[in-house]
């Protein structure tokens, strides 16, 4: 007896075929996972700065309670190192990430805001013979906290503006955080390098830190070193400047920071009227740095030169020498 094949669905096989994987090249999947793996390696790398920075400023802290005050202050130099380079880093090797971002933000609260308060606290205010230095103390430390918590806060909502002028990436709003963690540490420096005085007493610490918390929230502007440019002719007066902080580093540390804290007050005015010049001037907030600078060069001149605005002469040096301002010869 002849047996009857089964009916086969032309429907169905041509269905099995359709499910069947499409065979993919084996080049095409190592080399994504390659590449997979090589931007999560470069990812780590900012990263593990930030995490060091963070271990550095609480390792500071640590040092600065057991009485190695020269240890915290190099742990949290370190810190600021590492912080410095974390953003860099991602920026040249393509690994900037959100969670980069956010990790970063809280390192610097933790090393320019916890770690300068609490090393404050230890060393100057804690053990201060005064009444009630300590509960004073410990709140002067939380709003000093407090006030680089929202300073950092408020940087980044900043950040995601881009509404505003191209002018103002010239500029910080206030104090930035290191700025203001090195300020912060300026009565430290001055009880290391000049001993026991004024600035170790519990009023002048706790004015300061209320100043440097001020200057922080506030809307004052300064200047972004990102910003800076260097003119040729002033290459070698800045040379001479950096080989000389590098030899008060080596020896006097304490004493260049005062310098240093000195240098960046008397330099805030300036920002604040060159950050007003450049306000009131919207032609020019699409201008370069250096190309408002120029302009305000030549607006000034320009003011001297139309009587609406005194030139300065320096009148001791023409009295010294017996010189005279020269006049406008006389017509017969």
């Amino acid at each position: 007896m002849a047996r009857i094949k089964p009916h086969r669905n032309p429907t169905n096989r041509s269905r099995r075929r359709l499910r069947r994987p499409v065979p993919t090249p084996a080049g095409g999947s190592t080399r994504a996972r390659a590449a997979r793996s090589a931007r999560a390696g470069r990812m780590i790398v900012p990263s593990t700065l930030t995490i060091l920075a963070i271990c550095a400023g609480l390792t500071a802290v640590r040092s600065a309670d057991s009485g190695q005050v020269d240890l915290a202050m190099g742990l949290l130099v370190l810190a600021a190192v590492f912080d410095g380079l974390d953003g860099r880093v991602a920026r040249m090797m393509d690994a900037t990430t959100k969670i980069g971002a956010e990790v970063d933000s809280l390192a610097d609260a933790i090393n320019f805001g916890v770690a300068p308060a609490l090393i404050v606290y230890s060393v100057v205010l804690r053990d201060n013979p005064s009444s009630g230095a300590q509960d004073f103390g410990w709140v002067l430390a939380l709003l000093y906290c407090t006030a680089i918590v929202l300073r950092l806060a408020r940087f980044n909502t900043l950040l995601d503006d881009d509404s505003a002028p191209k002018y103002t990436k010239d500029y910080f709003v206030g104090v930035p955080a290191p700025a203001a963690a090195v300020m912060a540490l300026l009565p430290i420096g001055l009880q290391q390098h000049f001993g026991e005085g004024w600035w170790s007493s519990v009023p002048a610490v706790g004015a300061w830190l209320l100043f440097i918390g001020f200057l922080a929230v506030s809307r004052i502007p300064t200047l972004a070193l990102k910003s800076a440019s260097i003119r040729p002719s002033a290459l070698a007066g800045l040379l001479f400047v950096v080989a000389a902080a590098a030899a008060l580093l080596f020896t006097f540390p304490y004493l260049l920071m005062v310098i240093a804290v000195a240098a960046y007050l008397i330099h805030i005015p300036f920002a604040w009227r060159t950050q007003r010049w450049a306000a009131a001037h919207p032609e020019h907030w699409d201008a370069p740095a250096r190309d408002r600078r120029l302009q305000r060069r030549d607006e000034r001149r320009q003011a001297v030169a139309d009587g609406t605005r005194r030139r300065v002469m320096p009148s001791r040096s023409v009295a010294r020498l017996g010189l005279r301002r020269p006049q406008a010869p006389r017509e017969d």
